[in-house]
């Protein structure tokens, strides 16, 4: 029996209706998703929270440090949106994966190659005891490492000739000190007087020949000119290009990541029309931040100073990073990615971005979103550096970090409460005052545990400013770009802002100290929270229709509300009527 051109039709839709839905599980999706995320950012945590503290040690200063992580941030803002459009146009995004995974654990650790100014034995076994002194009383120079050097050299003699003398100030008395610079000068004067020999040979020769050896001696000044300006830094600004480079490649081949990742799986739901449960993911990423912070600081503070021979213990946690890092590319080749040709490339973003010039509220939050990053970049930096002058090892770090990331997870089942009492702008002004006093608390610690009973603060602070963001984004937002307006907020957060805070918080430790790091931070968010009310006050309120919110209303209401005629149809039903009597009078 034939079937009709009509049946046939008929036949191969069904079949691809079915194919689909048995490609496409999205319970299975998000639970990949959840677990990918969830390694991430365990990975992350193991490391990413402790790598001023290892800067510190390897003798750093707090604005070289500043400028380290600010460098990290800005490169993040820049090239994260573009590595993504470019995975999505040539279709490599399970590649780009891939490639940011292994890249960055290299990268990584690459870091332990970088050899300290100072002994590492010294640095970390002294630093890591509880009976260090606090250097709150100290000036602001020493909350780095001493390692400001005299070096002595001879501009006349040829670099390759003559030794070059580092004479630590710190362990050297005036007197030695002078007796030994007077001692490498005496062996720089046989050095000298060849120097003038060889020139007088120089004008015995040919013109000529002259000319030609002035020219290479020019070319080869020319060549080695960056490389001579390295060797004449001393060994500490050597450190900090050292470290710059490789923390610069570091976010060149991690920033990727997390973007591509995020346009996978939301183009996978949307397609399954599951978009609304893209976020579901989210809680995930703070409770793998929460175990490996925790985890890793427990288990480094178990630890003796030195793992092996010249391996110091801080090292554990680069390799906690890589061993996690490694255990999500299993993963990556059955991460639910799909590639939606139809959907804009770029114009959601820039639509994302009028969107929130458009409305005086959503531009309020956006500048408070970048104060907050401003403030929680500076403080993040540099707490484990006033932790550890009172104290703390990595058991109190770690665990502190942990509850931090617990109680910012914690406020999703808050958030109804929350609601009924406070409007999001009254959350967003409240959020930005407990921030504000945590900044203040920090500045205060007395012992090992001081900074836990803050940490609990962050469900109002961080929760409840994601929170206020979140609700935000869905008043302001078309239908289709909330998610770009979400990343808006996002990159003005925790890369623009977390990168100016950086710089800022370096170079404030480097000058006042850490403590009125801390008390600055907690002024400009306080005053800001009381210019924030008034502004909101001040500022009209332009609520944009949210069709989902509507299609998803209670069906009980609907029922209620079925004896009352729709406005929609009203309005249909007038216009009708107007055009019908206009008609009517133009026949007549």
């Amino acid at each position: 029996m034939s079937l009709s051109p009509c049946d046939t039709r008929q036949t191969a839709i069904c079949s691809a209706t079915m194919n689909r839905n048995k490609q496409i599980d999205i319970k299975r999706a998000l639970a990949l998703a959840g677990t990918f995320r969830f390694l991430c950012s365990c990975a992350d945590a193991c490391l990413l929270p402790f790598l001023t503290l290892y800067f510190r040690q390897l003798g750093l200063t707090p604005a070289m440090t500043g400028i380290v992580m600010g460098a990290r941030h800005f490169i993040a803002l820049l090239w994260s949106p573009a590595a993504g459009l470019l995975a999505k146009v040539y279709n490599k995004r399970r590649a780009v994966i891939y490639g940011s995974v292994l890249f960055s654990v290299a990268a990584a650790l690459l870091l332990l190659l970088v050899p300290p100014v100072k002994d590492l034995r010294t640095n970390i076994c002294n630093t890591s005891e509880p009976s260090v002194g606090s250097t709150q009383g100290l000036p602001a120079s020493s909350t780095a490492p001493q390692t400001s050097s005299v070096w002595t050299r001879a501009k006349e003699a040829p670099a390759t000739s003559l030794p070059v003398t580092a004479v630590t100030t710190s362990s050297v008395s005036p007197e030695e000190n002078t007796s030994v610079m007077d001692t490498n000068l005496a062996t720089f004067q046989p050095s000298s007087s060849l120097v003038r020999k060889k020139r007088s040979e120089m004008k015995s020769e040919q013109p000529h020949e002259k000319v030609e050896k002035e020219m290479e001696v020019k070319e080869e000044e020319s060549g080695l000119d960056f490389l001579g300006s390295l060797k004449t830094m001393d060994i500490q600004h050597q450190l900090f290009f050292l470290i710059l480079i490789i923390m610069s490649l570091w976010e060149f081949v991690s920033a990727p990541l997390e973007w591509t990742v995020d346009d996978g799986l939301y183009e996978y739901l949307d397609f399954a029309d599951a978009s609304d449960r893209y976020s579901g993911s989210e809680v995930w990423g703070l409770l793998g931040a929460a175990c490996g912070v925790g985890g890793t600081g427990l288990l480094v503070s178990q630890l003796s100073c030195f793992i092996a021979a010249e391996t110091p213990r801080s090292a554990v946690h680069f390799y906690s990073y890589a061993g996690l890092a490694a255990l999500t590319l299993p993963m990556a080749s059955s991460l639910p990615l799909y590639l939606n040709k139809k959907r804009g490339r770029t114009s959601g973003l820039l639509k994302a971005v009028q969107l929130v010039q458009a409305s005086p509220r959503a531009l309020l939050c956006a500048i408070t979103t970048s104060l907050v990053g401003v403030a929680v970049s500076s403080v993040d930096n540099f707490l484990l550096w006033q932790m550890q002058d009172h104290g703390s090892t990595e058991l109190h770090m770690g665990l502190s970090l942990a509850v931090a990331r617990l109680s910012q997870a914690a406020f999703p089942l808050l958030d109804t409460f929350v609601f009924k009492l406070l409007s999001p702008g009254r959350v967003l002004a409240v959020s930005a005052a407990c921030l504000s006093l945590q900044s203040f608390y920090y500045s205060f610690l007395w012992g090992a545990w001081a900074a836990l009973p803050a940490q609990l603060l962050s469900c109002f602070s961080s929760g409840a400013l994601w929170w206020a963001v979140k609700v935000q984004c869905e008043d302001v937002a078309t239908p289709g770009v909330e998610r770009n307006v979400r990343r808006v907020y996002t990159s003005l957060s925790l890369q623009l802002g977390s990168g100016l805070g950086s710089l800022a918080g370096g170079f404030v430790v480097q000058r006042f100290g850490l403590a009125w790091l801390f008390r600055g931070a907690a002024a400009v968010l306080l005053v800001w929270c009381l210019c924030l009310q008034l502004l909101q006050w001040k500022a009209p309120r332009q609520r944009r229709i949210n069709y989902s919110r509507l299609l998803a209303a209670d069906m009980s209401e609907a029922s209620d509300s079925e004896s009352e005629r729709d406005w929609l149809d009203k309005a249909m039903e007038d216009d009708r009527s107007n055009n019908n009597n206009y008609t009517q009078r133009t026949n007549h």
